[in-house]
């Protein structure tokens, strides 16, 4: 047999989060998310589409459990649905909505899978949302006292949890685009959800020491920002976008100081917080998670939200349904950026993974050809990072389901399993049958594959 690519203790998984798809976003107890609402207002999702059954994984979940078996999954991430535990953010707790997460987990031990386990993938208590949110202070002992609570819950059979699933998401899209709840266009509101976030992520990871065992972290998304060109402002432009995007949130958490070109997009002094909140954001983490899916090419362009950049379009030849550029180096220069900057942090591939439209030909198979292409030439670049010194530890493919793609609706697909959203049927597509191959073989396979 061929030499296997990855080290034996290598950990291969997929992903998915609570609000695309559970569905049942009001079942037994459960309060509102600001997503559930959100989405029903019109024109904010493709189709006016809404996650109110999205792939009923909150009542089919055994059988998805039998497919990640199929598949030969070892690790499953998936986060929580706050609002399901507490259905008012804070106080009384929902006992029918932890006792899902406790037959998930029972189910995924029974299976022999690994739980991955995420506090926080965008889907935020409505009712404290509409006490103002992240953009307010007292966020942040909101989400520890969550925090805090499911630890105590479930904290014995999770060995590996992240306090928050793309941060930079959340303020971008939810503060600056007003494409994502709560739907603002406002920099002071984002420059003080990013603090926020950042302060509540550090009380987590301490009531996390004090509750539980295991390891905890954070997951950011990251992509290279390349120049359009050498001049000088599209230069300064690719520094304002990578501070914006790639450094933001990961500088606090290890340098305790935000880039100093945030000043120039928030319009305000990155000195503008106490030094406290600093200290309490580097509480020191296990690893981090490296979502990863394209690159930027910069270059300058007139004032915009939230900074002076346009991100050039790649050919579409060389794109996902998203509009992503296909480009597998970019994740080894993430990860190897990140180890060269932010030292020996163990690291996770949490996310990574392609939107193609490929439904089942008249035999009812799912040859998805161009997603196994996608993930192959990930995979040989996540290869090459770990031989250049990259602490890469695991890799989960996003995603698990086809499902609710946020403001997309359904109308992206990114899953290793079809799903028929009509019929809820579940249908395992050719990549994910390749990635099978590829666990079985701890990556051996990839050489064979062209």
């Amino acid at each position: 047999m061929a030499s296997t690519l990855f080290p034996a203790d290598f950990v291969w998984g997929a992903a998915t989060s609570a609000f695309q798809i559970e569905g049942s976003p009001l079942a037994e107890g459960a309060g509102p998310s600001n997503w559930q609402a959100f989405c029903h207002q019109p024109g904010r999702v493709i189709n006016n589409d809404h996650g109110d059954v999205a792939c009923d994984h909150y009542r089919r979940y055994p059988e998805d459990i039998r497919l990640m078996q199929e598949i030969g999954l070892q690790a499953y991430r998936f986060s929580l649905n706050w609002a399901r535990i507490l259905p008012e953010g804070r106080g009384r707790l929902n006992i029918a909505g932890l006792d899902f997460y406790k037959r998930l987990l029972d189910a995924l031990e029974n299976a022999g899978i690994a739980p991955y386990v995420t506090l926080h993938h965008w889907d935020y208590p409505l009712a404290l949302s509409e006490r103002g949110g992240w953009q307010q202070r007292d966020s942040a002992p909101w989400f520890a006292d969550y925090a805090a609570v499911v630890f105590q819950q479930l904290g014995p059979r999770v060995s590996h949890w992240s306090t928050f699933n793309e941060p930079w998401v959340m303020v971008h899209e939810g503060y600056v685009a007003g494409s994502h709840p709560p739907g603002l266009q406002h920099m002071a509101a984002a420059r003080d959800a990013t603090h926020n976030i950042l302060r509540a992520h550090g009380l987590a990871v301490q009531a996390f020491r004090a509750e539980t065992q295991g390891e905890i972290g954070i997951v950011v998304n990251l992509e290279p920002k390349d120049p359009a060109s050498e001049s000088a402002a599209d230069l300064a432009a690719t520094r304002r976008a990578d501070a914006w995007m790639n450094r933001q949130f990961l500088d606090p958490l290890f340098f305790g100081r935000y880039p100093e070109e945030l000043a120039d997009i928030w319009g305000a002094s990155t000195e503008h917080f106490p030094e406290e909140d600093f200290r309490l954001i580097q509480s020191p983490i296990d690893f981090v998670g490296i979502n990863y899916y394209s690159r930027s090419v910069v270059r300058d362009a007139p004032r915009n939200l939230p900074f002076r950049t346009d991100r050039v379009e790649p050919p579409a030849e060389k794109t996902t349904d998203m509009g992503w550029e296909i480009f597998p180096e970019g994740l080894t220069r993430c990860l190897l950026w990140v180890h060269e900057r932010y030292g020996d942090i163990p690291l996770y591939i949490t996310e990574n993974g392609a939107a193609f439209d490929d439904g089942p030909n008249p035999e009812g198979r799912i040859t998805d050809q161009r997603r196994t292409h996608y993930f192959r030439a990930h995979l040989l670049a996540a290869q090459e990072a770990i031989a250049a010194g990259a602490p890469l530890k695991g890799y989960f493919a996003w995603s698990l389901l086809d499902n609710f793609e946020w403001a997309f609706g359904y109308a992206k697909r990114f899953g290793l399993i079809h799903v028929d959203f009509e019929t809820q049927t579940r249908t395992l597509k050719d990549s994910a049958h390749f990635y099978r191959e590829v666990i079985e073989t701890a990556g051996a396979s990839l050489q064979n594959m062209r």
